[in-house]
């Protein structure tokens, strides 16, 4: 969604800590929209948990009970992914790779199906269409799955995106647009006075701001500048991952996979991702092979030919999840101070969600009913 008829006053300067995907696509939006944005990032646009994601779109597959407002925000995001990722493309140059196969979610013994047919009931509760696949379709759609495969649900509206060029992509349109884009430049803190924003305490210098969006990830917590009751609660959700190659024209998969323990990612290129443990390790950067095996265990015992594949890459991300492991948008308590953080999951997916809201918020101080849910207040509430 474009914004170019909400004008931004020419004084209108906003300073967004943060480089991934969050980041970069509210300062693209912001720019678009005549505003003053200036992009910091602890290191390289991009290359933090954008780059380490696999850009499932997985509105269906990981929904999860009691999440009704989290579910909603997350398919509102994924209906806006086409034209999003056609927009992107035509503003940087960059195919995105959005692929419309969908996602297949298996289950090879008694008590995975039990789960799935109660994911299935929750999915029709919430209005989500599915499809019921018995295990001779599943392996006839996909014929290197396992004979053990049972059944599956089939996800059409679970899509995937080359993460990797999103971010790319991002950059490139956000600069276009007349944004500035700082790399390697760490922040110390968030400047205020009298209760309100000044912008943010870089080296032994201020960079002016009317707004401040936090969207630093995983970082977010450890700005300085903030009391506690207004830090976000965002904690390093370690994640394990790799890439193996697939031959030539001939993918083992064509449909994103989830199987219990690890799910599997083909991508045009001919790598077959693998991904991904959940830790709370803090920003502990080891790869282990424990992790890595539990990643390859699960994989091989849904699609055996994974182990004559080579392995052409392995990695660590660490995602941001908050005390709800919801994302955190809105107001920040201080006036000028907008959130944009804690996505743990689910950044990629929310990201042209989270660039529409917070951006209409930062030009005209609405705060969407979408976006009402997910304030940095409910967990002052709950205390």
């Amino acid at each position: 969604m474009s914004f170019g008829h909400l004008k931004s006053s020419p004084s209108r300067r906003v300073a967004i800590v943060g480089a991934g995907a969050i980041g970069l696509s509210i300062g693209w939006r912001l720019a678009a929209a005549g505003c003053s944005v200036d992009i910091f990032d602890r290191g390289a646009a991009g290359q933090g948990a954008t780059r380490a994601a696999g850009g499932m779109l997985a509105a269906a597959a990981e929904v999860e009970p009691a999440e009704d407002a989290l579910v909603a925000l997350c398919r509102r995001s994924q209906a806006m992914w086409a034209d999003f990722a056609a927009e992107l493309e035509a503003a940087s140059g960059i195919d995105v790779e959005l692929r419309r196969e969908g996602t297949l979610v298996i289950a090879l013994t008694a008590d995975d199906l039990g789960k799935l047919r109660r994911t299935a009931e929750l999915q029709q509760r919430l209005g989500i269409g599915t499809r019921w696949l018995p295990g001779g379709e599943v392996r006839r759609i996909e014929p290197y799955l396992s004979p053990r495969v049972s059944g599956a649900l089939h996800c059409p509206d679970d899509h995937q995106v080359e993460n990797r060029k999103v971010g790319a992509a991002l950059a490139r349109a956000y600069q276009a647009a007349g944004g500035r884009l700082h790399e390697h430049v760490a922040v110390e803190g968030i400047a205020t006075t009298d209760g309100r924003v000044l912008g943010l305490r870089i080296g032994d210098g201020l960079h002016e701001a009317d707004t401040v969006v936090v969207a630093a990830g995983a970082w977010s917590r450890g700005l300085g500048g903030l009391p506690d009751g207004l830090r976000p609660p965002v904690r390093p959700v370690k994640g394990q991952m790799l890439a193996l190659r697939m031959p030539s024209g001939e993918p083992l998969l064509r449909h994103v996979l989830w199987t219990p323990g690890a799910y599997l990612i083909p991508r045009r290129d001919g790598r077959l991702l693998i991904g991904a443990t959940v830790e709370e390790r803090g920003f502990d950067e080891n790869l282990t092979a424990g992790g890595l095996l539990s990643l390859l265990e699960s994989a091989w015992r849904a699609v055996p030919g994974i182990e004559e594949l080579p392995v052409e890459e392995t990695w660590v991300g660490f995602r941001p999840g908050s005390r709800d492991d919801a994302p955190i948008l809105g107001p920040g308590g201080i006036a000028g101070l907008v959130m944009a953080t804690g996505h743990h999951r689910n950044g990629i997916l929310l990201t042209p969600a989270t660039a529409e809201l917070v951006a209409r918020h930062v030009l005209t101080g609405e705060v969407d009913p979408a976006m009402a849910p997910f304030g940095i207040d409910r967990f002052s509430r709950t205390r």
